[in-house]
């Protein structure tokens, strides 16, 4: 049965589970302590339930750990650092960027780059920082997502659902996540170490593993709008604010 009873009094329950949505973020240096593989199965288990249209189910999961993700970062990174355009099969961001979208980026990107030391003008460093992400930061596990070309919108709106639940059910076992749309920058690369199939597209990875709590660019906190400023309640006389806060 899905409706399992529940372990805990409900608001138990719904503090557990706001609390890992709260606390999960984009971490980008982690501790190589290695995670057990069958909690990661245990994760991706529990993801499956992510909703799909008509249930189809469109996720392909590459889990990748130990040489395999030290080769396939190791070339990433290399790849980067030569120079060679980077060029995913899909177009993650807009080709124009307007307010308030612009904004938002650069504070989070200034942000960082603070953080990891690297001065306004610094081009070289910024360079060495984006490439971590090819190299998973660090992570003792990375996470590849594929779906097949010939599926649509509404199929990757559920992917996002699917990537989504796999990053807060790891907030809930104590790790940390990092989503890297950067893994699908050169998926050639990626289809030759993992052997995906043709005809699918490299959507992302994602890092996964405990953070390294010294490293600066871990205290890295984004700012979050409030819900009166995205939201617009109909057929109430006063909106309901239990928590504005971001």
């Amino acid at each position: 049965m899905r409706d399992l009873p529940a372990p805990q009094p409900v608001d138990v329950m719904a503090a557990a589970v706001e609390h890992a949505v709260r606390t999960r973020r984009a971490i980008r240096a982690f501790r190589a302590d290695p995670v057990d593989i069958g909690l990661i199965e245990r994760i991706l288990s529990a993801a499956r339930y992510a909703p799909s249209g008509s249930n189809i189910q469109p996720w392909s999961v590459h889990v990748v750990t130990g040489a395999v993700l030290e080769r396939l970062g190791g070339e990433l990174t290399e790849t980067f650092l030569s120079g060679q355009a980077e060029r995913a099969d899909f177009a993650y961001y807009p080709t124009t960027w307007r307010a308030p979208y612009l904004d938002r980026r650069r504070k989070t990107g200034w942000s960082l780059y603070q953080l990891a030391g690297v001065e306004r003008g610094d081009r070289a460093g910024g360079e060495r920082q984006r490439a971590r992400n090819y190299s998973f930061f660090g992570a003792p596990v990375g996470l590849v997502f594929a779906i097949d070309d010939d599926l649509n919108q509404g199929s990757w709106l559920d992917y996002g659902m699917f990537i989504q639940s796999v990053m807060v059910l790891a907030r809930a076992h104590g790790l940390h996540t990092c989503p890297l749309a950067a893994i699908g920058n050169y998926p050639d690369v990626v289809r030759r170490h993992l052997g995906i199939a043709p005809g699918q597209i490299v959507v992302a990875g994602m890092a996964m593993g405990h953070a390294d709590q010294d490293a600066p660019t871990n205290r890295l906190m984004t700012e979050r709008e409030p819900v009166a400023a995205f939201t617009t309640f109909h057929g109430t006389s006063e909106p309901i604010r239990a928590d504005a806060a971001s």
